[in-house]
């Protein structure tokens, strides 16, 4: 049985752990003060046009998948365009399409299938990039994205860091696909407007 006073400086020094944890993740932009003073430089600010180019490496199979099914229909099994299947996604950005390509950033958050007729996905994923250009910054994605289309263009609807106030397109097109396994490897042009 734990001492009294040892258990006390167990939690102590476990709450000074996350203290410091929770401070020294903050990102400067969090600062709500140094977010209304940008704010407020707004009004004179010009708005910038990025463009950007990398490759969405989407896979649910092997021994470390980057997309898991988290949710599905009972019905899904059932229809050929597996309505009402969720994935959640952590799939690397790649500067080309190998694997080994170097790293751009992340693909966060989850995609479902919303086509009864037809394959389609909801897109809700966070392009979050990691280089030192765009470090921290996100990129939101929110849209339909009809996959087996050549062409898919998804809106983007927000951002953070460099990309705070960030509207504009996002355009993929599929590099490849396994029909077996659902891997996938996107090519991806976004052109994001900001401030």
């Amino acid at each position: 049985m734990a001492k009294p006073g040892l258990t006390a400086m167990v939690v102590a020094a476990l709450a000074l752990a996350v203290a410091t944890a929770v401070v020294l993740a903050r990102a400067e932009a969090d600062d709500p003060k140094k977010v209304n003073a940008w704010f407020n430089r707004l009004s004179h600010a010009k708005r910038k046009t990025t463009r950007l180019h990398f490759y969405f490496h989407d896979t649910l199979s092997g021994k470390n998948p980057t997309a898991v099914r988290v949710a599905e229909a009972a019905m899904s099994e059932k229809s050929p365009t597996l309505f009402g299947v969720v994935n959640m996604i952590d799939d690397p950005l790649t500067e080309g399409p190998e694997p080994e390509s170097p790293l751009i950033g992340r693909a966060q958050g989850f995609y479902g299938s919303v086509g009864l007729e037809s394959v389609a996905l909801h897109m809700n994923v966070n392009l979050v990039f990691t280089t030192p250009e765009y470090n921290g910054s996100t990129l939101s994605i929110l849209g339909r994205n009809p996959a087996l289309e050549t062409y898919r263009e998804m809106p983007i609807v927000g951002g953070t860091g460099i990309f705070r106030l960030a509207s504009g397109v996002a355009t993929a097109k599929t590099y490849f696909l396994n029909l077996t396994t659902g891997d996938a490897v996107v090519e991806y042009k976004v052109i994001a407007m900001h401030y």
